[in-house]
């Protein structure tokens, strides 16, 4: 072996690589347990609408072990997205001792259910927080089964913008677990839509009642408490003082 010069030098380059990966090695364990290098700022990317600063200083201390290599950031972004007004996190290392986070708020475009806690965001997901009276008395009432929250806010921006031409604005919509629609306008009418019917659909049914309801409906001298869109081929009304008429 030693008249081969080659099969020295390879041995050579072998040993120079074990050397620097052990090496290697010890640095990473030294950086991870070192202790000089601890996270000593966490700043927000953004400011926060309605998660308080209080409800962060309670979950973060926990989250934050370990030092500015060795801390798990899954573990922060984890527990802030369990305060109620959380929807998604982003954390990042920003050398030598910072984090960054960047959180996505919960966006709240309705009330879903009975439940005061209960709020939709703008991506039809429900989720559970408090918020002031003045901001849940702008927001719209949607009710469904469990799992049809994006399905009914979808609805309810439709029937929205059908509205509009009219100038009247829905502020209710219930999805029975029959799959029934019923609408509430903001002038207190409520509008029983029914289920979807291949050959009656419901948007068809709605459009030619709001074609006609400036003639019919808008100009009566006592406004219809309910409108019956069920039927194929028109509608019925009913006053709170009358029966039913068409």
């Amino acid at each position: 072996m030693w008249n081969k010069p080659h099969l020295l030098n390879a041995l050579a380059d072998l040993l120079i690589l074990a050397a620097s990966a052990a090496l290697l090695a010890a640095a990473a364990v030294w950086l991870v347990r070192v202790p000089s290098l601890p996270v000593q700022q966490v700043v927000f990317a953004e400011p926060l609408a309605h998660t308080r600063r209080g409800e962060v200083e309670q979950v973060l201390p926990a989250a934050l072990k370990g030092n500015f290599f060795s801390l798990n950031l899954e573990t922060v972004r984890g527990a802030l997205e369990k305060l109620p007004w959380v929807r998604k996190v982003e954390v990042r290392r920003i050398w030598p001792a910072r984090l960054e986070v960047k959180v996505e708020e919960h966006r709240p475009v309705a009330r879903w259910g009975e439940s005061r806690g209960e709020l939709v965001n703008s991506y039809g997901e429900v989720f559970a927080a408090l918020a002031g009276e003045t901001e849940l008395a702008a927001l719209p009432l949607l009710f469904g089964p469990p799992g049809t929250a994006a399905e009914v806010l979808k609805r309810y921006g439709e029937l929205v913008g059908s509205f509009k031409v009219i100038s009247e604005k829905p502020v209710q919509l219930i999805l029975s677990p029959r799959l029934a629609w019923q609408l509430k306008l903001e002038n207190g009418m409520l509008v029983d839509m029914g289920r979807e019917q291949p050959k009656s659909p419901i948007g068809v049914r709605l459009q030619r009642f709001i074609e006609v309801y400036p003639e019919t409906v808008a100009k009566r001298a006592v406004r219809p408490a309910v409108v019956d869109l069920r039927y194929p081929n028109g509608f019925a009304v009913r006053t709170a003082a009358e029966g039913k008429g068409k």
